[in-house]
């Protein structure tokens, strides 16, 4: 306890917090910047912290990670634009409430929901590290295979009321994450000759093309502004409301923020994963799922506190075992080694008070990114009722940076449109477009991990006691998905 409470006053110290809080504002930017991302970011940033001490170079750069999420929320709510891929299942519930006018209530909810789960998340990482390896250990490809599935499973609640149309969308999104070199035989897959393909399809062409483009040109469509209501912030009562969505709801987001923790701390599932299962879950466990899609407190509040809850998850095998458990804690091993630590056992022993800095940095860094967006939510929500003529161009030029970004390639550009055509298509004739991303998000995972399951275990991983109670799991989630429908249907 005095280490814990020794590590706080160290980020507290003036030098430190003062990095902590640059790290902040970077992050405030580039998650509402979308395409550039927190990784990218993070990488950039790792030649700054040579010479630094192990906190104060935290401070810096979890500073900077641990808030891109929070800010990517917020331009997913208002103009349907994901600042972040681990930001979109924001935009099903986030932004209908802005177009009727409740951009307030949903900033507010999704910020508290986001703090929330960093607090969930951070607290996790300090009572876990100690009792987490065993846990860990039991995970092998057949295990991570069976958790993919069980993510699968939620196609059927993200489907809404037509299950062909979820899965015939599910089944492009997994065709979409075959495209690329196989790599297993090193052989080309779906690339029609064009060598730009050999590396697959990213994830970001897809968020913004499925998700950015079409809202864009509905704005420009309507001629009218985003939200077509009037104005609930106009006493920051909206915030408020949100805030106590938070604390009605308290139940719903912290079993969501727990679902973060869980999917975090396994490598290489992802926070968009992490974000539609928890998302799934709400609309699974919801009395209204209904509501869902077109503007449910209760899904904007799932995908709020999965955020960052997630970042804790995924920051314990990195700490503990040095096994990164994401794309960004890989590049923040990098960081380890720059500063003179090795991840591991020392870090629970020696370092014990560098892994408490690290809970700390995660908590401070949210509560000041939440407090500076509160203070920015009228302006913000204000946003929502500029024309679209006006507001359109700007949002189609931050689209196409966005995109370009991803590999500094035209051809991105090109590829994100006709994302944007397949989203425009989807929403015209009414196609469910979660599925598709949930299945493109772990097409590759499944794959990779089926491969790895027989290479090791023949068909003998199927016998596996996780591997059977997690299909029993996901067989469970399908036949509960489909009854609830089906007792809607009769009702």
């Amino acid at each position: 306890m005095d280490i814990f409470i020794g590590s706080l006053v160290t980020v507290l110290q003036p030098a430190t917090f003062a990095l902590l809080a640059l790290g902040v504002a970077i992050g405030f930017v580039v998650g509402i910047l979308p395409g550039l991302g927190g990784a990218v970011t993070l990488a950039l940033l790792l030649p700054f912290v040579y010479d630094m001490d192990p906190i104060p170079a935290f401070a810096f750069l979890l500073g900077m990670h641990a808030v891109v999420a929070t800010t990517g929320d917020i331009t997913s709510v208002l103009f349907g634009i994901p600042g972040e891929a681990t930001t979109v299942a924001t935009i099903l519930d986030g932004h209908p409430m802005a177009k009727r006018g409740e951009a307030g209530r949903a900033l507010g909810a999704v910020l508290s929901s986001s703090l929330f789960g960093a607090i969930v998340g951070a607290f996790a990482l300090a009572l876990s590290v100690p009792i987490i390896r065993p846990v860990i250990l039991q995970f092998q490809p057949p295990e991570f295979l069976m958790l993919g599935v069980v993510g699968l499973s939620f196609v059927v609640a993200l489907s809404g009321g037509n299950l062909l149309k979820g899965f015939a969308m599910a089944l492009l999104g997994f065709l979409l994450a075959q495209v690329g070199l196989d790599p297993y035989a090193g052989l080309p897959r779906f690339v029609f000759g064009q060598l730009y393909l050999w590396d697959g399809i990213n994830v970001v062409l897809v968020v913004l093309g499925m998700f950015a483009v079409p809202e864009t040109l509905q704005l420009m469509s309507t001629r009218g502004a985003i939200a077509r209501q009037i104005d609930p912030t106009a006493k920051l009562g909206g915030v408020l409301d949100g805030v106590r969505d938070t604390m009605k709801y308290w139940w719903l987001t912290l079993r969501c923020s727990l679902i973060g923790v869980f999917i975090g701390f396994i490598p290489g599932m992802g926070g968009a994963t992490a974000q539609f299962i928890a998302y799934a879950h709400a609309q699974q466990s919801s009395k209204h799922p209904e509501e869902f899609g077109k503007g449910s407190i209760e899904g904007v509040l799932a995908a709020g506190s999965v955020n960052n809850s997630k970042e804790g998850g995924s920051i314990i095998p990195t700490v503990a075992f040095g096994v990164p458990g994401s794309t960004s804690m890989a590049i923040l091993l990098g960081a380890f080694l720059i500063v003179g630590l090795v991840p591991g056992p020392a870090m629970l022993t020696t370092h014990l008070d560098v892994t408490f800095a690290m809970v700390w940095i995660i908590v401070v860094a949210n509560i000041l990114a939440v407090a500076g967006s509160f203070l920015l939510l009228r302006q913000l929500a204000r946003l929502t009722f500029v024309r679209g003529a006006i507001l359109a161009p700007f949002l189609l030029v931050l689209i196409t940076i966005g995109a370009y970004t991803v590999h500094n390639n035209p051809l991105d550009i090109v590829v994100m449109l006709a994302f944007g055509l397949v989203g425009w298509a989807a929403v015209r004739w009414d196609w469910p477009r979660a599925p598709m991303l949930l299945a493109f998000v772990l097409g590759d995972l499944s794959e990779r991990n089926l491969f790895l399951s027989n290479q090791l275990y023949g068909w003998s991983w199927l016998g596996r006691p996780l591997v059977l109670a997690l299909l029993a799991l996901a067989v469970l989630a399908v036949i509960y998905s489909i009854r609830r429908r089906d007792l809607r249907s009769a009702a």
